[in-house]
């Protein structure tokens, strides 16, 4: 974007979402100028290691239009281009054109917070008989998969915002939508289960312990318990028990693919947090998930590879995923004794956004429609300890 200094009055660019998140991959400098309020900015932000992030409220910026200059809002030398950023995209797009007509090089970023939240990507982890795509939410850090194989695909934690995603990605790969499977009742956003089974015919999937802890359409599932699989084209997804951070936490390993989607049980850094069950024991569900490390993932073999729930917010490329065995090696947690554990994992943190909204809704007890289902799960996950 070139900025309007030639008198021709044409007024800021804007900026895909996607676009931003390949300049900050590339680790290119950027600067985001952020004119939401203060509590929205502290809720949830863009993170990546090469922005600079400066924070000038909307309504400043209003005020400077009127009665003064809006390059005396910016701090010196700033670098520039400079990308706008609000929760939709206008207020933004109104304060880049005064940039831009103050001769600075400026840009919108189309849609704002909300065009970010809506970038989904998809790589393939595995391939083989049975081919692993994982999506990512570079917004929240939330990881979902679909598992293809014989002409099939089974659709790990959908979100609800992305049932259209599934639909036409499973379009692209030729495959039918067998399957539409949860690993847990999520706290952190709205599941797509229920919403994609709708659309198409699969059959919605839930760990029996997820719904012993209450869901009011329990009929409507199919359940799966330690050892139960799933047929996807002719390829066994089994599910394995992996209870901590609930008590239904289950997994599903693709054994043709070597892959184990550890949901929020194991993620890359670390483990999942034990305490937002609602009406369960932190600490026993922490002791309960040092006996999936140390017990149940004992058995599975080093060199698989494992796919979980969730990673950090951010805009790394390529899939998240790491062998059991390097996990192992590296992780503090897998070298802890059960009390050093379970003091570490019940450090608790500041919950999901909305967490009991978003379980009831996960729980089928309470109704909302597509718009607020994705406000309520605006901002990080917070699913992990430590």
């Amino acid at each position: 974007m070139t900025a309007d200094t030639d008198g021709s009055g044409a007024g800021a660019g804007e900026l895909a979402p996607a676009a931003l998140r390949g300049r900050l991959a590339a680790g290119d400098p950027v600067t985001l100028l952020d004119v939401r309020n203060r509590e929205e900015v502290e809720r949830w932000r863009i993170e990546a290691p090469s922005l600079t992030r400066v924070h000038v409220p909307y309504m400043k910026f209003l005020a400077a239009g009127v009665s003064g200059d809006v390059t005396d809002l910016l701090p010196a030398g700033i670098r520039e281009p400079v990308v706008v950023v609000c929760p939709h995209g206008e207020a933004s797009a109104e304060v880049a054109d005064q940039l831009v007509a103050a001769g600075i090089d400026a840009e919108n970023l189309a849609g704002g917070m909300e065009g970010w939240a809506r970038l989904y990507d998809r790589t393939a982890v595995a391939e083989g008989d049975a081919t692993v795509y994982q999506y990512r939410r570079p917004a929240s850090g939330c990881l979902g998969y679909a598992v293809v194989a014989g002409g099939e695909m089974a659709v790990v934690d959908p979100l609800r915002a992305f049932v259209d995603r599934y639909r036409s990605d499973a379009a692209a790969l030729g495959a039918d939508l067998a399957y539409a499977v949860d690993t847990h009742l999520h706290a952190d956003h709205v599941s797509g289960v229920r919403a994609l089974a709708s659309a198409t015919g699969a059959t919605p999937v839930l760990p029996r312990g997820a719904v012993e802890r209450g869901v009011d359409d329990a009929a409507a599932f199919e359940t799966v318990a330690d050892g139960d699989a799933l047929d996807v084209g002719g390829v066994v997804v089994e599910a394995v028990a992996l209870p901590g951070h609930t008590t239904g936490m289950t997994g599903f390993r693709v054994e043709d693919a070597g892959v184990l989607l550890t949901g929020d049980s194991l993620f890359l850094t670390g483990v999942a947090r034990p305490d937002l069950q609602e009406g369960a024991d932190p600490e026993a569900q922490a002791r309960d998930l040092h006996a999936t490390l140390t017990d149940r993932l004992a058995r599975v073999p080093d060199d698989t590879l494992v796919a979980p729930g969730h990673v950090d917010a951010g805009v790394d490329e390529g899939p998240a995923v790491a062998r059991l065995g390097d996990l192992r090696d590296r992780l503090a947690v897998f070298g802890m004794d059960e009390t050093a554990f379970v003091d570490h994992a019940t450090r608790a943190g500041a919950d999901p956004a909305n967490a009991a909204r978003i379980v009831a809704i996960n729980r089928g007890r309470e109704a909302v429609d597509d718009d607020e289902a994705f406000e309520l799960e605006l901002g990080p996950n917070n699913c992990a300890a430590g």
